[in-house]
């Protein structure tokens, strides 16, 4: 539909949707629910739609955007995803603030920009998305409008890219260490997971994480 007027799109929507739904009240499928994303070639639409229905299937998904939460809210962060590196789906979002495509394309971005210089100036040894992304990947980069962009591993195939304030990330310290018992937390659920044990609750160490460091100038 790019290329066309934003009514336009509206209604070429609303028509298939139509379509679509009158094709499985026609099979006797009219209890099966279908979701309809207006995507486009031209931004990043498209991978915030496919996003949305990889969050559907993973069980875990309350946990995660739970662990975010508490991690934004002790560490002055605006806006955070946890990204998948290779596609650029965004795993899980936080549920404080709503999901700004601008920003999500900027967090995509920057996953670019660190990849292609680790593929640059990395290690030639090793396979591509080995040797351009582990356990020691980090990034900065501010922005002209007092904004900062982190990124961090949180392990081979996932990154967290956060969104702050440059007031906020005067706090490095406890930025960091938060991001540390965060990751821990997010490596429990997916290890419980590949257990095979039951459904995880949310840890407990966040927990202690804004109790005790949320607040602290001398980390």
């Amino acid at each position: 539909v790019d290329g066309l007027t934003d009514d336009h799109k509206i209604e070429t929507q609303r028509d298939i949707h139509q379509r679509a739904t009158e094709e499985l009240v026609d099979a006797g499928l009219d209890t099966i629910n279908l979701t309809f994303h207006l995507t486009s070639i031209y931004n990043h639409s498209i991978f915030e739609a496919f996003s949305k229905v990889v969050q559907k299937l993973i069980p875990q998904m309350a946990t995660l955007e739970n662990l975010l939460n508490i991690f934004n809210t002790n560490s002055g962060i605006e806006k955070s995803f946890l990204i998948d590196v290779v596609s650029k789906i965004y795993v899980a979002t936080d549920s404080i603030t709503p999901v700004d495509i601008q920003s999500y394309e900027l967090c995509c971005d920057m996953v670019d920009v660190v990849i292609d210089l680790s593929v640059i100036y990395g290690s030639q040894t090793e396979e591509i998305l080995e040797g351009s992304f582990d356990a020691q990947s980090a990034a900065m980069i501010r922005l002209n409008n007092r904004t900062v962009l982190c990124l961090r591993e949180v392990n081979r195939f996932l990154a967290l890219v956060c969104i702050l304030r440059e007031e906020s990330f005067e706090k490095r310290g406890i930025i960091d260490y938060n991001f540390l018992v965060f990751r821990d937390s997010i490596r429990q659920v997916f290890d419980l997971k590949m257990s095979n044990g039951p459904q995880p609750k949310l840890p407990a160490l966040p927990s202690s994480l804004g109790e005790g460091h949320a607040g602290s100038e001398d980390v």
